[in-house]
């Protein structure tokens, strides 16, 4: 069977709902809404291409790196509710938000926290290694979840380059009161990460 068209269903519908194209869109536009239109643009592209190369690697080695460097799925759960946090606070307080313009060249929002782990994020990411890990060696089966990791980003950057026009409709006004509501969403999903980081850990120990 040269597609596996079960699997391929499986693995694009857990990606899309895991990362939440539309929840994602919100988060977008706070972070990049100040930016140049062309940033955002490039932003748009740019946050699935870095989410489907780290997602890929691990679907490629994922088992292998996290045994490697000794990192279980609660540890990156771990790290990745802190990441979020992080950047849930900057959006909360508007901290930076006054020199926006001036780190447009030496920040890239699009690969921390919109790429990773926003959208490649630690649910993606072990959803990614158990699919694999389901196939056992099937060809059919891993052409089925490379074609629906290619489906999900499509979702997500068709998602994230629809929601720039938004932009010119909310103005100023509504990107910073868009960003206080992505703070907010953020620091509940940064703490649900880290809360099932340490339900993970207590449960290996």
């Amino acid at each position: 069977m040269p597609f596996d068209v079960s699997v391929y269903t499986t693995t694009a519908i857990t990606l899309i709902v895991i990362m939440d194209p539309p929840g994602q869109v919100p988060v977008f536009l706070s972070l990049v809404g100040r930016r140049s239109p062309e940033y955002r643009r490039k932003a748009a592209w740019q946050a699935p291409l870095v989410s489907l190369f780290v997602i890929s690697l691990f679907a490629v080695g994922g088992r292998a790196i996290l045994a490697y460097l000794h990192i279980g799925i609660p540890a990156l759960q771990g790290a990745g509710g802190l990441l979020l946090l992080l950047v849930a606070l900057q959006l909360l307080t508007g901290l930076g938000a006054s020199s926006a313009d001036k780190v447009d060249d030496d920040v890239n929002v699009a690969l921390v926290p919109l790429g990773t782990p926003l959208l490649a994020g630690p649910g993606a990411i072990a959803a990614v290694i158990v699919a694999v890990s389901q196939v056992h060696g099937d060809i059919s089966g891993y052409t089925a979840i490379a074609a629906g990791i290619l489906t999900a980003h499509a979702v997500v950057a068709l998602a994230l380059m629809f929601s720039t026009s938004i932009i010119k409709v909310l103005r100023v006004s509504g990107i910073t009161l868009l960003a206080k509501i992505a703070g907010l969403l953020l620091a509940a999903i940064a703490v649900q990460l880290i809360a099932t980081s340490v339900i993970g850990f207590a449960a290996t120990a």
